[in-house]
């Protein structure tokens, strides 16, 4: 199993889906893919990219994610070592977000992913008002 494991680790994200690897649903990376693209993961990524955070910081800053969301996604983030949460022992509770050296790394793919998305979208959108099927069409 470490061999295959190893295997696997060496060949690109890209390859071990076309290989079916990443489809399986034993792949432990489809958890943190999850995760890291979820709306929020994505946002929140991209928002720690910046600087360190607090958590009303990137309440404000993620507009339109709930209290919960945001805390379960931070968390999930952490679980992965995606981000680093550092509390301190003070009254009121403070408590910054940073990415990790790894979260980092993940960041600036998140992070170009999102520019390129902003880059075709004016393309994106009128492709979905030209599309004949009602379910993509925007108004």
């Amino acid at each position: 199993m470490a061999t295959q494991t190893k295997l696997i680790a060496s060949e690109s994200f890209s390859t071990q889906v076309r290989r079916g690897g990443l489809t399986s649903t034993d792949c432990p990376c489809r958890e943190v893919l999850k995760d890291v693209t979820s709306p929020w993961g994505v946002l929140l990524l991209i928002v720690l990219m910046g600087d360190v955070r607090r958590f009303s910081e990137l309440r404000r800053m993620v507009g339109g994610v709930s209290e919960k969301m945001l805390s379960q996604t931070l968390k999930r983030l952490e679980a992965h070592g995606l981000v680093h949460r550092k509390s301190y022992g003070t009254v009121p509770p403070h408590v910054e977000y940073s990415l990790t050296p790894l979260g980092r790394t993940v960041g600036e793919r998140v992070e170009a992913l999102a520019d390129c998305i902003e880059t075709i979208l004016p393309d994106t959108l009128d492709a979905r008002r030209s599309s004949p099927s009602p379910k993509t069409r925007l108004s």
